[in-house]
Order: C-alpha cells, then sequence, then structure tokens
C-alpha cells in the first residue's frame, strides 16, 4: 500500500467496523501471523459465498488475542471493573455471546513493517509522516464511527498515539481509558502484580509499582464513570 524509507504497509483486510461496540481494544499494527491468517479467512469466506462485509467481519474476529494472551486480557479487564459496566459476568463474555461490544483495533490499522520485520513502535508513529497518515487516515477515521466507546491501548505505543489523535481533536480524551498492562505472556510480572498475583516485595527492579498501582487506580475511577 505505501512506503517510505524502511517502513512499508501492505494490505489485510482489517477495516470491519463494529457500530455496536462499547470497548475497543487496541493494539500497535497486525503482524505477520495476524495478517495471513485474515487474508485467508476472508478468502475462505468469499468462497463460501460470504459478502464482502461478511467476509470484512470474519477476517478482523479471527484470531483477535487469541493463545495465552486472551486469559491474561480477561482478567485485567474484570480487574478495573469492565465486565460490570457493561453488565457482564465476565469480559470472557465479549468474545463468545457478547462480541457485538467489543471492536479490536491497532492504531495503525494495516501491516507495518520496519525492514521488512514486524513493527515494534519504532519509528514514532507520532513523528514520522506516513505513519501519522496511517493514524488519521484509517484508525482516525474508524474512531470517529464509534463516538460512544472506550478506547483501551494496550501498551506505550498505542497509548502514544491516542493521545496525539485527541490532540489532533478526532476523538474526545474522555473515550481513552490509558493505564492498562498489554496482556502478553512477557509481561507476566506487571501482569500479575496488577491482579494482586504478586506482592511489591516478590517484584523485581524492572517493575515500578508505585506507577501501576496509580494506573489501576485511575483505570477503576475511569470505567466507573465511563457512560458505557
Amino acid at each position: 500500500m505505501h512506503r517510505e524509507g524502511d517502513v512499508s504497509v501492505y494490505y489485510a483486510p482489517f477495516e470491519w467496523v463494529n457500530p455496536q461496540a462499547r470497548i475497543v481494544l487496541v493494539g500497535i499494527t497486525p503482524g505477520k501471523v495476524q495478517a495471513v491468517n485474515a487474508l485467508k479467512e476472508a478468502r475462505r469466506a468469499l468462497d463460501e459465498g460470504a459478502s464482502d462485509e461478511e467476509a470484512l467481519r470474519r477476517a478482523k474476529l479471527t484470531g483477535a488475542f487469541s493463545g495465552p494472551m486472551r486469559p491474561n486480557l480477561i482478567a485485567l479487564l474484570d480487574s478495573i471493573g469492565m465486565h460490570a459496566k457493561l453488565g457482564l459476568t465476565s469480559c470472557d463474555e465479549l468474545f463468545g455471546r457478547s462480541s457485538s461490544l467489543l471492536q479490536t483495533a491497532s492504531a495503525l490499522q494495516f501491516p507495518v513493517f520496519f525492514r521488512g520485520e514486524n513493527y515494534n513502535g519504532t519509528p514514532d508513529p507520532t513523528r514520522h509522516p506516513l505513519l501519522q497518515r496511517l493514524l488519521t487516515d484509517y484508525f482516525g477515521s474508524m474512531m470517529g464511527q464509534l463516538p460512544n466507546a472506550a478506547f483501551i491501548p494496550l501498551g506505550p505505543v498505542p497509548s502514544k498515539a491516542l493521545d496525539w489523535l485527541v490532540a489532533k481533536g478526532v476523538v474526545k480524551g474522555s473515550q481513552v481509558l490509558h493505564g492498562l498492562p498489554h496482556p502478553s505472556g512477557a509481561n507476566g510480572e506487571r501482569i500479575a502484580f496488577f491482579l494482586g498475583r504478586k506482592q511489591r516485595s516478590e517484584l523485581s527492579a524492572k517493575t515500578n509499582a508505585v506507577k501501576l498501582e496509580a494506573s489501576k487506580a485511575a483505570l477503576i475511577a475511569a470505567v466507573s464513570s465511563f457512560r458505557a
């Protein structure tokens, strides 16, 4: 789709938007595996006679936060009271019978690669001209279709991107709920402390307990006051 220096952008069918969504989980960008899986599912749906809309829906939902990441994500969302705000027993239902309430998204909607590898946040998407255009033209447009949804960035790069869009007036700051740890297994210690499964005295020096406690308190308050 686009190329600028070491940054390249490829198409994969991730543009479907769920107009009923009340919570939007925002990652950085789809990786190679996600892109291939989405393309295969879209092809399968079209071969079965599905409409373009249905093919895009199926492609978008395929593999969303699947594997060991999903239990972590569900536990994190439940710990800040999102299930109660949405009238659910657990946020596990967002991946089942209550999937109509969920939109999964990426700040950089289409797969971005840096020097041929999965993009990990470098270069800064809020300072790189091509990535800025992706933020506004694609993700910003999607945000405009969900004026009443809560956007939850997963990790510092999506969080920074959302703040940049708020500053641009693309979305209201009250819609963005910052501070949830990324649900990746590589983030296990921070997740365990956030969930109360690990005590402060057991933490390594790399985990900032004070910051995590403040983030959790702020998120609980934000979720409680959010009009879902």
